[in-house]
């Protein structure tokens, strides 16, 4: 009962700070564009609590915890022949209307930034040094001479400050030979290593066959902190773009996908463990998010982004047909989304397989 608790607790903060942080963008973008909000909901459904602000806006939150939004003057509706109300989002120029819908997906990355920075100021940032922990037998590393323990310096020249930076060598120089400078038990040496490969996603990538567990914790400076937190989600940026491609060309990665009760459920682990791993969760969590919001399907941000792109291009305004149809598009997509990711967390959870048993 308390893991129960904890987990829906846990999700709630969570997904709360993720929703705030983003609409929060919105709100900001909004009234540095002149552009009134009349709402700011944490929530969805009939408002639990809500204040309204000397600005105007009604600030509340709403039962249900899965969502939220920003409603601005004049959204959604149609010129009249008065034209726009004065503040409304239709009276907007273009490109104050794009860095509106642009502003909450940006919040969701930059928060993943600075809760990156703040861990590595304070907890640290975990750095695993470059030594070999262990080698697979008939590995390539086992082949080319090299032994558990050895500490790679350099390769080809270009020092080694981190097991990323071996992986990262390794990765991009498949069936190839590559000098290592490594340091045994004090003393360097000099060694060619015959890199071998491997296929993944129908790429071909190095492979060497060492695990590296000598891992430290190293607290940062502001300036070192950012630059590494920026590194850290521009990793994360890329894999989260690496995993929609193979998803798109390959079809692989469908059933990897989680929806509210994954999230709960990463949630409530993530709370077991302590505030150091509910912060990178929330960070990793609110990197996807913006990305999510990003992908150009009408209803998401990145599909409102779309339609200003095309009417930027046509020099006016997308037709109502259009933005109707492509709305409906968007609607079953997302459906079909959660249909798809409720069935995976539901498959997780054993809860199919406990129905299926109980028949």
């Amino acid at each position: 009962m308390l893991d129960m608790l904890r987990t829906v607790l846990a999700f709630i903060v969570d997904i709360g700070v993720l929703i705030f942080v983003h609409e929060l963008g919105h709100y900001l973008a909004a009234r540095s564009q002149g552009v009134t909000v009349e709402t700011f909901s944490i929530g969805f459904g009939p408002p639990l609590f809500k204040r309204k602000a000397k600005s105007g806006t009604v600030w509340q939150v709403s039962a249900i915890p899965l969502g939220g939004y920003v409603k601005m003057r004049g959204w959604g509706e149609e010129r009249t022949a008065r034209g726009f109300q004065p503040g409304s989002f239709g009276a907007a120029p273009l490109a104050s209307k794009a860095a509106i819908v642009a502003a909450g997906p940006l919040a969701n990355l930059l928060l993943a930034v600075a809760f990156y920075a703040g861990l590595f100021m304070t907890a640290g940032q975990l750095i695993t040094q470059p030594v070999l922990s262990q080698i697979q037998p008939n590995s390539p590393a086992a082949q080319s001479h090299l032994l558990a323990g050895d500490r790679v310096v350099a390769i080809g020249g270009a020092p080694i400050t981190n097991f990323s930076d071996l992986q990262q060598v390794v990765l991009t120089h498949p069936d190839s030979v590559l000098d290592f400078t490594i340091d045994r038990a004090g003393q360097q040496l000099t060694l060619p290593v015959t890199v071998g490969k491997a296929t993944m996603d129908g790429t071909e990538i190095g492979r060497l066959g060492v695990i590296g567990t000598n891992s430290t914790l190293k607290r940062l400076l502001p300036g070192p902190a950012i630059a590494a937190a920026l590194q850290v989600t521009g990793q994360q940026i890329s894999t989260w773009l690496s995993g929609i491609a193979t998803l798109i060309v390959h079809h692989q990665g469908l059933r990897n996908l989680a929806g509210p009760l994954g999230i709960a459920q990463i949630s409530g682990q993530a709370a077991a463990l302590g505030m150091v791993a509910v912060i990178n969760l929330i960070a990793m969590l609110s990197i996807n998010l913006g990305l999510v919001n990003l992908i150009p399907i009408p209803i998401l941000d990145g599909g409102h982004l779309l339609f200003y792109a095309v009417e930027f291009l046509i020099r006016r305004p997308v037709p109502e047909q259009a933005r109707e149809a492509g709305l409906r598009v968007g609607v079953a997509i997302i459906l079909s989304l959660v249909m798809l990711v409720t069935f995976n967390d539901l498959t997780r959870l054993g809860a199919l397989a406990w129905f299926a048993h109980l028949l």
